[in-house]
Order: C-alpha cells, then structure tokens, then sequence
C-alpha cells in the first residue's frame, strides 16, 4: 500500500484506505505503450473500455499503434477501424488532431512530449481537438508519469455523496483540493483515481448500492 500524509484532513486519506483494502492495487493503464495509452484515454469518451479494447486491437492487427503509421493513415480507413469505441467519425478527428500534434511538435515520440513541463504541456494538449480536462490528466498521468490527479464522474459522484465536496464544483476545484491535500506524488494518483472508477462501477452508481459499498460506513 502507498504510504502518504494529508496536508489539512484525513477524509481524502479515510476514502483510499478503505477502497485499497478493500480492492487491493489496481495497476492501471491497460496498455502495452505510451502512445497505447494516450489512444485509449482518447477512444473511451463517451464508451465503455470493452469496446475501446475492441478498436485498440483493431489497430494492433494492422500494426498501426505507432505515431507514423496513424500520422500516414487515412481518416476513412481510421475511422472504420475505431467504429467498435462509437462515435468514430468525431473521434477519428480527434485522434487525428493528437498525433498531428505528436508528430508535429515532438516527432511523434512520446518520450520527447514526456520531457516539457507538466503545466506547459496540459495546457498545449488542452488545446488540442476534442482533449478535454480528464482526458489531458489522463494522458498526462498514465502515459507520461505525469503527477495530476484526473477527475471524473465516479470521483465527483463518491466525493459529493460522502459530504467532502459540493459535486457542482468545477474539475479545477476538484483536482486543487487532491494537490493541496496529498503528496503529488504519480503512483499515488494513479492507483487513486483507478480505485474511484472501480468503487463507482459497483456501487456509487446512479442508484447507489450502498449497503455493500466499502465507504458504507464512512
């Protein structure tokens, strides 16, 4: 287990105790590349990973998991490939528009993209098509090692219902209240943010189930 100290309270300390013994480590991204994983956290808006899984290993088939081969790729052919993640002709766009911008600005390696500064380097990919807040966190965080806590709806909707947080705040009120009261620290963020999405996938749903949930007793 990671060990870390809160700088204000214990609630945020109390939530990831109680999910990592319950759920144990999590070891999150799936994916084999950085570039894997930075597709992957792009493919998954609005879908559920079984079918992100579906159009990744269309890719893999035809050896085109790499920045070149998307960067040469045909929108038509892309999009095809993708259509098991949904909504392909918006997100073949998208990926188009962050291996443009791979390519463009470090060659199309990600190693090179890893090296800018964490705060430089979201804001240019949040200026990119169709990279919003989570999905720049999540690339920033699971494909470069990047210490920024990735805020989704499982997170606010664990938070808020638990009384640590208004769910209306923003994602940057959000993620402020991770940094200032936790050590920045990756695996920390990582294995957090990975334990919200499991907790909220089985019991903070919609309709909560709470009599099972681990934060039962929170």
């Amino acid at each position: 287990m990671i060990n870390f100290k809160t700088r204000r309270n214990d609630s945020l300390l109390q939530v990831y105790r109680k999910l990592y013994s319950f759920y144990g480590t999590q070891g999150w991204w799936p994916g084999d590349s950085p570039i894997e994983i930075a597709i992957g956290a792009i493919l998954t808006q609005n879908t559920n990973w079984a079918n992100v899984e579906k159009a990744i290993n269309n890719l893999k088939r035809h050896d085109l998991l790499t920045a070149q081969a998307l960067y040469n790729l045909h929108c038509l052919t892309l999009a095809e490939l993708i259509r098991p993640a949904g909504y392909y002709n918006v997100k073949t766009k998208r990926l188009k528009a962050f291996i443009d911008f791979l390519v463009l600005n470090y060659g199309g390696c990600m190693r090179r993209m890893k090296e800018d500064d964490t705060a430089s380097l979201r804001n240019k990919l949040l200026g990119v098509h169709g990279i919003g807040n989570e999905t720049a966190d999540s690339i920033l965080l699971y494909a470069l090692d990047k210490p920024v806590f990735v805020i989704d709806t499982y997170t606010k909707r664990v938070l808020s219902r638990h009384g640590i947080i208004d769910y209306k705040a923003s994602y940057e009120e959000y993620q402020k209240m991770f940094h200032d009261e936790l050590e920045v620290d990756t695996a920390l963020f990582n294995e957090y943010h990975a334990l919200f999405v499991m907790v909220g996938k089985q019991y903070c749903r919609p309709k909560p189930v709470c009599d099972k949930c681990p934060l039962s007793n929170l």
